[in-house]
């Protein structure tokens, strides 16, 4: 990845609120799974601040979290497990 010239400001600073969309299918223990995984990377992760929307068939659903982003590196981490977790489909 290309690196910013001296006067370009980076595209994130550290810490920021980032929200993070995961969708899997709507099944037991998916939102547990994904907040466990969420848990891992950002402890001071607050659960009752999440986000569940169901598809229109309702087949489908989208957990949405927030999490108080300290690092390109944690959000890296963060991104990599989610999207390797068996129960999601998505992660954006």
């Amino acid at each position: 990845m290309a690196q910013g010239g001296p006067g370009e400001k980076p595209l994130l600073v550290f810490p920021t609120e980032f929200p993070i969309k995961v969708m899997g299918r709507r099944e037991d223990g998916y939102a547990q799974a994904v907040l466990e995984v969420v848990m891992r990377h950002a402890p001071d992760f607050d659960p009752a601040t999440v986000e569940m929307r169901p598809s229109k068939a309702g087949n489908y659903l989208s957990v949405t979290v927030t999490v108080n982003a300290r690092s390109r590196e944690q959000l890296d981490a963060l991104y990599t497990e989610l999207s390797r977790h068996p129960m999601v489909m998505m992660v954006l």
